[in-house]
This record gives structure tokens, sequence and C-alpha cells, in this order.
């Protein structure tokens, strides 16, 4: 009997449901994978709102990474919110034991609602000691600027500056995600240090859905643990974001109707 991939989500939990592990989960049995987890902090928050963050003792998240790889093989990896700079360096410490494990490292830096979710030492900690680990790192345009410490892009000219000086620290490869660009169509840059950029790109939808960025990991962490190439891993999650995009905008104009 072949037995599904499993996939290790390292992230926090979000209260509301609609981002954290709880989506990473969700898209997972999407995909037809299986899920380990290991929380990184607990979160209260709303859809608008963080209202307080409880993070998990450095010593038990790598008890649960630990436990996830001991239970049986791992086929990729996706890291998550991670909040400060302790659990930041107990991932990347824990991780040296794993070289060979596809990661995805979604940058969670700021809540959609402007919760701040890693502070600049975890950052700084992220950059030097988690981003050699990452198969693809996948921030947001206002994650790119933060990791930089610069500006958010506004050309094609610094999308892809900002993309090749993120690779150029220790990643095999950036997806950097356009969906906070003012342009007609969402167009992700795809760099890896083997090749030419490659762009993603799917219809602008008129939506809002919380947990996108944690949607679009998990379905690239998902083709990677199947084995897929990355540009088709990576076009692949794009499509299902898109999807879930289309439907979370089919169900507000639905409810409008009704409000009619």
């Amino acid at each position: 009997m072949n037995r599904r991939p499993v996939v290790l989500l390292i992230a926090g939990s979000d209260s509301s449901g609609g981002a954290g592990i709880t989506r990473d989960i969700q898209v997972l049995t999407d995909f037809e994978i299986d899920a380990r987890c290991a929380i990184t902090a607990v979160t209260a928050q709303s859809d608008s709102q963080v209202f307080s963050v409880h993070p998990v003792p450095i010593g038990h998240v790598r008890a649960q990474i630990n436990a996830a790889f001991a239970t049986g093989p791992l086929a990729a990896i996706k890291i998550g919110m991670l909040y400060n700079r302790a659990i930041v360096g107990v991932v990347a410490q824990t991780l040296t034991a794993w070289p060979r494990v596809p990661v995805v490292l979604d940058p969670v830096l700021v809540s959609s609602s402007g919760g701040i979710l890693l502070d600049a030492e975890g950052r700084d900690v992220m950059q030097r000691d988690l981003f050699p680990f990452a198969t693809v790192l996948t921030p947001n345009l206002p994650e790119a600027a933060m990791l930089l410490c610069e500006p958010q892009a506004i050309d094609d000219a610094m999308l892809e500056r900002q993309a090749r000086e993120l690779c150029a620290m220790g990643c095999g490869a950036v997806l950097l995600k356009g969906g906070h660009a003012d342009r007609d169509e969402s167009v992700d840059l795809l760099l890896t240090d083997a090749g030419p950029i490659h762009r993603l790109s799917a219809p602008r939808v008129d939506a809002t859905c919380r947990g996108t960025g944690c949607a679009l990991a998990s379905a690239i962490c998902a083709g990677l643990a199947r084995g897929i190439p990355m540009r088709e891993a990576c076009e692949q999650a794009k499509q299902y974001v898109h999807a879930m995009l289309v439907r979370s905008a089919s169900r507000y104009s639905r409810a409008d109707a009704r409000g009619k």
C-alpha cells in the first residue's frame, strides 16, 4: 500500500481559523498530504485584530520537531510564524540534523491586521540561520522590503533586484509574491540560483481572504513533497490560491445579494 507523503508544519495557531497551522492543514488535506505539527505560538485573533500571542517554550518547540521526525519519514517541511529570535534559533538548530528535507519558509512578519508576528531580532536570526535551510522563501512585497530594510518595490527593476538579494542570502529559491502590487494581474517572481526569473501570473480577484500566504506556501510544500519540480509546484500553488480567492469572492457576492 502506497502511503501518502507527510509534511511537517512549523507554525503558530490562529484562533479565528483563517490562517496559521489551521489553514496549512486544510491545504495539505486538499492535496491529499498528511501533516505533523510543531506549534510555535498560540495566538488570540479575529479577522481584523491580533489580541495576544503566547510563544511556546523553546524546549517544547524542539521536542515537537524531534517527535515529528521520530514518528517516521517526512517528505517536506513548511515553516510559518516563529514570533521571536529564540524560536527561530531552536528551529534552525533542530533542522541541522535533517539537511536533505525540502523546506518552504514563509517569513511571517506582520499579520494582515498589522500585528507584529516576528520581531526585528528574530528577522536577523532568520536571515542568518534559517535562510540557508530554505529550499524556497515566499515573501510578499511588504515582507521583502522589511527583510531588506528598504522601501517596498514599485517597479519590475526593484522587484527583480529584491528577489536576487534575498536569494543571495542563502535560499535555494525565492518566490516574491506580487499580490500587494497595484496591477491588473497578480504576478509572482520565481528566482532560483540556477536559472532566470520566471513570472507566474493570475488574474487579480476582487476579494479579501485571510491566510492566502499560508495557503500558497503549504501548497508549494505539497508539490515538493510529491517530488514535483519547483516551478511546477509554484504554478500549481498559485492556481490553488487563485481558486481560493474566486470562491471567497463568490461567497461575498452571494451574501451581498441576500442582504439587498
